[in-house]
């Protein structure tokens, strides 16, 4: 199996809030660029996702904070698919200083597969090499 490389960011000053410290919105944002990478590291870049006239919206969020992360600072975020079933799936998302120390913040998106029409697509007949990358990512994280 292929190692995964953690998503790293930056923390930029527009990205505080009034109390010096991440608006609790920035997570969210994080997610998803930590999302994005893990796939396009696994070769599907989302790009690539939507020219097969495929969309991966978002359904459901959960975020539960635990440490403040101020400006300047470095986090790593840890990525993966923990659940799927042909049609959706979630990933976990572990946010850490760089160091991997301070666990600041953990959460979950949930996503599905649709075509461009908003309708499902069954990816296992429509990209089956996706199908297969889900499938092997979730039977890790069990």
């Amino acid at each position: 199996m292929k190692e995964w490389k953690p998503y790293y960011h930056t923390v930029q000053y527009y990205e505080t809030d009034a109390m010096g410290v991440v608006h609790h919105s920035n997570y969210i944002r994080w997610f998803e660029e930590a999302r994005l990478d893990y796939l396009e590291q696994a070769g599907f870049p989302y790009g690539d996702i939507e020219k097969r006239e495929m969309m991966i919206p978002v359904l459901g969020v959960s975020c539960e904070y635990r440490k403040a992360v101020k400006f300047g600072e470095n986090v790593r975020i840890e990525t993966r698919i923990v659940k799927f079933n042909g049609l959706k799936f979630m990933v976990s998302y572990e946010i850490y200083d760089s160091e991997r120390k301070i666990l600041h913040s953990k959460g979950t998106t949930e996503h599905c597969f649709l075509k461009q029409d908003f309708k499902p697509v069954a990816i296992k007949r429509h990209a089956p090499d996706l199908y297969d990358f889900f499938v092997s990512c979730s039977k890790c994280s069990v």
